[in-house]
């Protein structure tokens, strides 16, 4: 279990991490989500499309506990063995619980904010230092349209997932990414979206934290998404690109998309829809959830 109240420092997010990990599966309290991955490359992107095993975790866990008088927040008080580390006076840093991918990290406020509020300053400040420790995908999900599952507000880190040293899948068509400052459309990518580069990494979490949230207002704004709170929309990021996915609704065809789907990212229930989605494209996929 993890008793350190010091600040977490880059350097150490990944010992601490595996760490954590370990810890989490002898207690039990990281229950991870067998899955059987496969690859269906669809508009030049090898996507991963992870189809879950008999053992549905989330789904025995609902079936276990009694019903509650007020909504379960997961991160008010969360498992001590889950607990990789405090990041900042705003920020601490968790497992995912029920992760599909290993070394899931989220990055989950102190104090309740709502997962639909914009967000700011110190919430990129967070990202960025796990982000030093971790070259991967940071990713946010907001609404429930966006497949947030939880309102308590949260990023989250995954480690990088390839192939062949790609960061995501969809990295093959965000390489080399566009300047700093410049917000664009990509006729490759088949779904709405705006992305936009970030210029050289700084490993100084105060100074990447800024230059990320200048990107998040600048894509927000060419999105001419204004109001509070704003609509549902996916925000993914590396230490190079970040990328908006305004979206329209959580799913079609009974697929659930998240911001991992518009990483190159799938999760599906069945080989039926695994098969399902073979035939309509995941590219196709992300434009049916994405807002027109």
């Amino acid at each position: 279990m993890n008793t350190r109240t010091d600040p977490l420092r880059p350097q150490e997010l990944w010992s601490r991490t595996l760490d954590t990990t370990g810890q989490g599966l002898t207690t039990g309290a990281l229950q991870p989500i067998a899955t059987e991955c496969r690859v269906l490359e669809h508009q030049g992107v090898d996507f991963q499309v992870r189809v879950l095993g008999r053992a549905h975790l989330k789904e025995d866990r609902a079936k276990r506990e009694p019903p509650r008088a007020q909504p379960f927040n997961p991160f008010e008080h969360p498992d001590p063995h889950l607990v990789v580390g405090p990041l900042t006076p705003t920020h601490v840093c968790l497992l995912n619980k029920f992760n599909v991918v290993e070394h899931h990290l989220l990055i989950v406020t102190r104090v309740f904010e709502e997962q639909e509020s914009w967000l700011n300053a110190a919430d990129f400040e967070a990202l960025a230092l796990c982000m030093s420790g971790l070259d991967g995908l940071g990713f946010y999900n907001s609404g429930e349209a966006a497949g947030a599952s939880q309102r308590h507000k949260h990023l989250q880190l995954i480690p990088p997932l390839g192939p062949e040293g790609l960061r995501v899948p969809m990295e093959a068509l965000l390489t080399p990414p566009p300047p700093r400052g410049q917000v664009l459309e990509l006729p490759a990518l088949g779904f709405a979206h705006r992305v936009t580069g970030l210029g050289p990494w700084e490993d100084n979490p105060a100074r990447d934290g800024a230059r990320m949230l200048e990107a998040y207002r600048a894509l927000m704004a060419a999105a001419d998404m204004h109001t509070t709170p704003p609509p549902p929309y996916n925000l993914l990021t590396t230490r190079d690109w970040m990328l908006l996915a305004p979206r329209s609704r959580a799913e079609s065809h009974g697929i659930n998309v998240n911001a991992m789907g518009f990483a190159g990212s799938l999760l599906v229930k069945t080989t039926e829809q695994c098969e399902h989605l073979r035939q309509l494209g995941p590219m196709e996929l992300l434009a049916r959830v994405t807002r027109p």
